[in-house]
This record gives C-alpha cells, structure tokens and sequence, in this order.
C-alpha cells in the first residue's frame, strides 16, 4: 500500500534528520498509519485537520509546509491501465517529432533565418499526444469541443500532426513561415489562419490569463442559460519559464474563488527558458506547487517516469527523497548533458545507501529514464485526474528535458531554443533514436514522411478523432446574420436634448436600453472593472444584475437603498474588480463566443480610457487576432476634460494606440446622435453582415447640451466615415469677402471648435465652418486605401478619398483641435494639400480645471483663434499686426510653459 510505503520511509528518515525522541515520533507515525489502514484516509484527513486547528488555537507556532516531496503526486500503485497501444501511438509521435524538426530545418535551410522552434515541442510531444489520442475533444454534432490554448513555440508539433491527419498538404509545411505564400503562421494566429486556429498564444502570458476567464465565461453563459457549456474544458499549455510573466500567475485566485474544474493548466518544466536555466539555484516545480496550492488549485506532480518506479519502492530508507530534496534545477539540467557515470557519481554517489540503489543499472540504463512528462501512463493518469477533479481548477507540472531526442544538437542545453536546424549527422542521430524510415541518402533534404492513408498509423490516428468528436484545432464560427436595431431604436438620442449630459451619461442609457431589447438584449454581455459608480452605471446593478456564480450570499450594505450592489448566479454585468487585464480577458472570451460557444454575444467594456491600450495593449492586437467583435469604451477620455486627475490618468493617445490595431474602428464622438449612429452600425457590421473588427469608442465626462441630428442625409454617412460638416460658417455683415477658413473639432472640443468659430466672426470678421471629426483614423485608412489603387493602377481613372472628395471645394486652411497627441490630426496632413495645421494635448496631463488645463495644452477657443489668424498671416489674408495684438486680446502668455517638455 502506497501509505504504508511512505510512512515507513518517514519514520526511517526521522534517524536521517535528526530527532530528538525518535521512539516517540515513530509512535504517532504508527498511530497515524493504523488509522489509514483501518479507517481510511478521509478520517486521518479529519483528525490532522483537527490537530492543527487545536495547535492554532493554542497559539503553537506551527511550520509552514508549501511543498510536498520532489515526487510523482500519483502514485504507481493508483495508476489505471493505459487504454490506448503504446506502441502504435509511439510511432505516431516519433513521425509527429520527426516531421516537425524536418519542417523547421527545410525552412531554414532554403531560407536562413525564417526562424521556428524545435525544441519546444520536442519536449511537450507527450503531453500533446495523450491529450490528442485520449482527451481532447473536437467539435462534433451538439457539442462545440474542448477549448486547448496551445503554447505557441510548440506550432511545428500541431501542424505535423495536422499533416499526418490529412488536413494540412506537404506544400503548407514546405512553406513554413512563409504566410504570403500559402505556408504556416509561424505561431497560433487565428487572424491569418482562421479555420485552424483558435487562440494566439505565443505573446507569453496571454495565454494562461485568456484560458482562466474563458472557463469562467463558460460557466457564466451557462449560468445565464445561454449555452450549456458543462460539458466543455478548458485546457491551458505553458511553459515553466513563461509563469515569470504576471498574466500567468495574476489570476490563478479566480479560478479557485470560481470552482473552475473546467480549467486545466498543464506547465511544461523543462526547466529552461531561452538564455538558461528557469530557477537554476531554485526549483520551478516546487515554486509553483506553492503558488498553485496555495491559491487552492489542484496540484499534480508528473516528474518521474515509469523506469524510476523501481528505485523509489527500494528506497525504503528515504535517501533517494532526500537527495532529491537536496538538488537544484541547475543541477538536474548538467544531469541531463552528462554521461550516465556522471549521474552515477554526483547524484546517486552523494549517499553510500543511495549509490546500492542502482549498483544493478549500467551508466546507458541511468542515462535513458525516462522524466514523468515524456511517459504516457503518468501524463495519461494525470489528465485522469484533472478531468474528474470536481470544485477546483488543476495544475499539472509535468518535468520534460528541452530538445528531448535532439542529442548533441541541443537536448537540454541553454542554447536549444535557439536551434532552427539540424545538420546530417544530427538529422541522422534524431532518425535513429525514433526508427523515421528516411534512408540516408535523402537525409540532407530532411524529407517528410507520411504512412499510407491505409496504414495502421494513421488509421489510428482517425478513429481515436473520431471518437473524441473531431480534429483540434478547428475553428468554427457562427455564419447566421442577428437581426440587430435599426437607427430608429435610438431615437431618444437623436433629437437632442436641453438638459447638460455628458457622453458618458449618453452611452450608459443606449446601454440599459440594449439590454432590454427583444432580439439582442440577452447578448449584451456589460464589463466594468469596478468603476460602474463612476460611470453611472449603478442602476444596471438593479435591472440586469452582477453575475455571481454562487449568487448572493449576504445582505449588501446597501440593500435599502433602490441602486444597492446585487448580484445573482444569473446576473448580466461581469464586475471585474481592479483588473483591466482580468477585464479584457472577459472581453475577448464574449467578444470570441461566436467562434468557441456557437453563440453570438455582444460586450461592451467601459473603463477608464488611459488604462486600455496604454495597459492591456497585448490583450488588444490578440483580440483582433482572434477576429473577436465587441465594443470597447474608452470612459473619462480627453487629456484636458478629465480634470483634477493628473499625469497618471489623462488620457491624450489612445487614439493613436487604437490605430495601431489593422481592425480596431475607433471614434471619438462629441454628440449623443453620433454615439448612436456609430453603435447602430457597429452591430450591423459586426453582427449581421459578419465583420470581424471591433470598435473602440470614447466618451467623457463633460456636461452640455446635446443638439439634435441634422436633417441632411449625409450626416449619417460623414459619422461612419469620420467626417462631416456641423455647423457652417454665419454669414458677413458686409458684402466684400471675408476670409475662410475650416476648423475640425471633435469630442468635448467641439465646443471650443464652436467657440472659436465665435470669436472669429465677432472679433475678426473670418468666417470659420465646424466640422466635427468623429474618426482621424477611418478618415486616414480610407485615404491610404485609395492612394494605394491610385499607385497601384495607374492606367485607371484616379479615385479620391471621402476626406479628399469633401474637402476639394472648402477653401481656407485646416485648424484641428483634439483632446489627443497632434500626430492623431496631423495623420490627414498628406492629403489637404498643406492646408492642415494640427493642435493637441503632447505632453503629461495636469490636475487643473478644464479651463486652465485647454489653455495649457492650447487646444481651447483663444488657441484656435490664434492658431487661425497665424495661418491667414501665412497666406497674405490677415495683416501680421493683427495677430499680434491677438496675443493679447486673447490673454495669451507667450511666455507659459511648454507643454512638451515642462
């Protein structure tokens, strides 16, 4: 019996490490194993619970033991027989490794520095493959299949596969790396590969973080009643060294707080990461067994194989622990690139009772053992338990050599990452080692093999599919068209409005009428990383609810008040506390439901705007690469209309960070009918017609008035593309011609666009149209698209840009004033002919009024006033004594701080 075993080696252990009445410890040890033996092991569960608890509550300092030994969490004894033939899924993996090294050396052999791992994979092969052959479950009929984040290094495993089941051609894996011609992403990339993959992981750390608020969202669309997810797991791989990053281990607590035994992380410990060892004065295995139980995971430890079996039932004085204890990471990875009498000597030969254990093994048997992560009866029974793990998310950490069967060419050495290609006589140690029928006469061109369509292999390999429901990866998404909202839904903000609102205050109650809508409401997934307070979104808290997945379990604070906090086990909003990035996460899993649940879910995520992109940037370019839909809002945004809050949160740029993004369509809106115009195409967009894009909206604090829409057509048309004339320049009281010019204003600006469009008339006789811009970077697209065919088609008639067609005929030059970085207006500058002179918020914010803070930044009214004069000076329109007894009368210090760099 497995307690018997170690119970006996503790007690022989206590002589090892010192005790001071041995006698007496071996008598608990053999109270404790009796109790084991005759009543089980959830009655000495029981009674040590009550022992510490009595020691606690005498005030008995107890030790703190995060650990258990360096050993395999299950152990022989419990193993279940492996259910698949070993041997047959041998051969498949040796081909899966041989066709996934040949792919990435082809590649660098013709083109030198295509990059590509092969080590990666050639460490997790095993953990792969058993959960290929006995666990991973496709998208078969009624059942939308297990969702696997695969670590991104390891792609050249899972294309190999894929070749060897059909699905992919031999001319995709000659082409590895080379996306512009048919070939292979280079790692997951839904975007460029979107019927294959499903998540991208390879920016470390997305991964695991994606994985954990995925299996949380299952759990919430079930919980909702929208898709019966309790069925489908979640299965995360990582590397040991990618855990150094704080998305991988920030949001472990969640998945315990939550009961996520949907959720599966299997941790490749290699024990390496790219330069060297992971921990190499420490261990990483022990170190997250720490992390992981203490958050409350369950924790299994596969770090022997089979051949050390033996040697651990031998050591029945406990020394084979102990020097285990004993050894570092550092010293386990020299293990690995000595001969077996180096191992013989410094591991086994540190105690004479240890050295006896193997006295019977020869130096090449010592040197072959396998490591727990490269035996499948110990991955095979760890993913046992995982799946019928109930009340907690689980952790395997499975110890596997990097580069395993790569030889001298790089197993276990600090260079193996770096590895692209293997020369003859590596390609022929790693042919040998894996018995791949290439002769070597072929070896040079390292060939690709494929058995038979007929052959027992690949047989195999389709009916273990088969049965488990599909292949995996696939990706499979939704084609049926929502019926979304038209304009007409929105009326109540398109016809203005005499009371001073803020944008903010706009969207909020667009928002809490979408989630009453018949067709879509149910969809509308509402995210907030704990500031729905700040935004006014409280009263949501009592119409929709706050999804808690064991409801409510205590009478909030609040509960008199008509707004008090309630959550229920179906509530609608996820409250996300302080996590933009746990926030994003919920994001991408809504955003994504259309490709993983079958389900179309519409979010809208409202947070503070300088902590999106500038934050959770990563989080962003994935869900574009995941082809996700949704609405991301940029709450109190504008560098100069969030007052009072400073440097740290006033946001002037993420509209140039949302630019970055090839399918983020980003607005800045100033009135409550252009919100509304700008949502009621994005569902249309996103929803009915099936863009995968995403939409970036912000919106501010500011109180004014909101205007009704106006009457012309093209209106609608100008919010969509970006542009559109607002409010044309009054005429001249006299009849000689006066000056023009154009002035852009956008978000909370436009009112000092409006201001400025004042003045100019009243003080300066210049007459000034208002534009309002709602989107810099739609307008700019567009013209780039267009400039693009010009160049590219120059036998055909010219096209012009919408921002080019609109402008053509409005005479004067271009003033922009923007809430954001002047690079945001300066990026139209190429094609309105030198016409545009841009001002916005560079440079740290302040805590100032809004006033002071526009004055500062000079974007207000008196700034745009000068702004115009001095481009009218530039063209001879305006005499130069004008503007400079403007500076004046528009108390204008030129002598005041530089915003750029004071």
């Amino acid at each position: 019996m497995h307690e018997d075993l170690v119970l006996e080696k503790f007690k022989k252990m206590v002589g090892v490490n010192g005790d001071m009445d041995s006698e007496e410890t071996a008598e608990w040890l053999e109270a404790l194993q009796g109790v084991l033996v005759h009543r089980g092991s959830d009655r000495a569960h029981f009674l040590l619970t009550q022992l510490l608890r009595s020691s606690y509550y005498k005030g008995l300092k107890l030790p703190f033991f995060p650990n258990t030994p360096y050993i395999n969490t299950i152990p022989a004894d419990q193993h279940v027989e492996y259910p698949g033939d070993r041997e047959i899924e041998r051969r498949i993996k040796s081909i899966i490794r041989w066709n996934a090294m040949a792919m990435v050396t082809r590649a660098n052999k013709k083109f030198p520095g295509i990059g590509g791992h092969i080590s990666t994979f050639a460490s997790s092969a095993t953990l792969y493959e058993v959960g290929f052959n006995h666990f991973f479950r496709g998208k078969g009929e009624g059942f939308d299949g297990d969702l696997i984040y695969m670590q991104g290094h390891g792609s050249p495993g899972i294309y190999s596969r894929a070749y060897l089941e059909g699905r992919l051609s031999e001319e995709q894996l000659i082409a590895f790396r080379r996306e512009l011609h048919n070939g292979l992403s280079s790692y997951p990339h839904p975007y460029l590969m979107p019927d294959f993959w499903e998540f991208p992981t390879v920016s470390m750390g997305l991964g695991p973080i994606s994985a954990i608020y995925q299996a949380r969202f299952a759990r919430y669309m079930h919980d909702r009643g929208l898709k019966d997810t309790s069925n489908q797991r979640v299965w995360a791989f990582l590397g040991d060294g990618e855990t150094d990053e704080p998305e991988s281990l920030g949001a472990i607590t969640l998945a315990s707080r939550e009961r996520l035994d949907n959720l599966i992380f299997v941790i490749n410990c290699n024990l390496q990461r790219l330069d060297g060892p992971v921990r190499g004065n420490g261990k990483i295995i022990q170190e997250l067994e720490t992390v992981f139980r203490g958050a409350g995971w369950n924790v299994i430890k596969v770090i022997w194989g089979e051949d050390w079996d033996p040697i651990f039932e031998a050591d029945t004085d406990g020394y084979l622990i102990k020097r285990l204890d004993e050894i570092v990471d550092g010293h386990q990875q020299k293990y690995i690139v000595e001969d077996g009498s180096y191992f013989r000597q410094h591991f086994f030969g540190k105690y004479p009772e240890l050295l006896q254990l193997v006295e019977n093994y020869s130096d090449e048997q010592l040197m072959k053992m396998r490591l727990g992560g490269h035996d499948p009866v110990k991955v095979y029974n760890a993913y046992r338990n995982a799946v019928s793990n109930e009340g907690s998310p689980t952790v395997i950490l499975a110890r596997t050599i990097k580069g395993y069967g790569l030889g001298e060419a790089g197993e276990g050495r600090n260079v193996t990452h770096n590895q692209k290609k293997l020369n003859e006589d590596e390609m022929r140690h790693f042919r040998d080692r894996f018995n791949i029928p290439v002769p070597d006469k072929n070896l040079a061109d390292a060939p690709f093999y494929r058995p038979d369509k007929n052959s027992p292999e690949i047989q195999y390999i389709m009916d273990r599919r088969a049965a488990l429901g599909g292949f995996v990866p696939a990706r499979r998404t939704v084609e049926e068209k929502v019926e979304t909202p038209q304009l007409d839904f929105f009326n109540e903000f398109l016809v203005g409005s005499d009371r001073e609102v803020s944008t903010t205050m706009v969207f909020v109650r667009m928002l809490s009428q979408m989630v009453k809508h018949p067709k879509i409401g149910r969809q509308v997934v509402p995210i907030v990383p704990d500031e729905a307070r700040t935004f006014g979104m409280d009263f949501l808290f009592r119409q929709v609810g706050i999804y808690a997945s064991n409801g409510q379990q205590y009478e909030p604070v609040d509960a008199d008040s008509f707004l008090y906090y309630r959550e229920e086990k179906n509530g609608q909003i996820l409250e996300e506390g302080i996590t933009e990035a746990g926030s994003m996460a919920s994001f991408t899993a809504a955003g994504t439901s259309h490709a993983n649940y079958g389900v179309d879910m519409i979010p809208f995520y409202i947070y503070y705007s300088m902590f999106g992109f500038q934050r959770i940037g990563d989080l962003a370019w994935a869900f574009g690469d995941q082809r996700g839909r949704g609405f991301l809002i940029g709450g109190t945004s504008g560098r100069t209309t969030l007052n009072g809050e400073g440097l740290q949160h006033q946001d002037g740029h993420s509209h140039v960070l949302s630019s970055t993004i090839p399918n983020c369509i980003s607005y800045d809106p100033a009135w409550a009918y252009e919100i509304a115009v700008i949502i009621q195409d994005g569902l249309r967009r996103m929803y009915t017609d099936r863009e995968d894009i995403f939409y970036y909206i912000t919106v501010h604090n500011e109180n004014y008035q909101m205007p009704e829409m106006p009457k012309d057509k093209k209106v609608q048309e100008g919010i969509v593309k970006g542009l559109y004339k607002f409010k044309a320049a009054p005429k001249g009281k006299g009849k000689s011609k006066r000056p023009k010019v154009q002035v852009f204003g956008s978000g909370a600006l436009m009112n000092e666009a409006l201001r400025a469009q004042q003045m100019l008339d009243e003080k300066y006789n210049i007459a000034a149209d208002v534009w309002s811009v709602t989107s810099y970077s739609e307008l700019r697209r567009d013209a780039q698209n267009v400039e693009r065919w010009n160049l590219l088609n120059p036998s055909k008639k010219p096209k012009k840009s919408y921002l080019e067609t609109v402008m053509e005929k409005e005479e004067g030059p271009i003033i922009a004033t923007s809430d954001y970085m002047s690079v945001l207006p300066d990026g139209l500058a190429p094609w309105l002919d030198g016409r545009m002179y841009a001002l916005g918020t560079d440079g740290f914010g302040r805590s100032e009024t809004r006033e002071e803070l526009r004055r500062f930044f000079e974007v207000d009214a008196e700034s745009v006033t000068l702004a115009v004069l001095a481009q009218l000076v530039k063209r001879g329109e305006v005499a130069k004594t004008v503007l400079t007894k403007a500076v004046k009368e528009l108390d204008i210090d030129p002598n005041k701080p530089n915003p750029l760099k004071d």
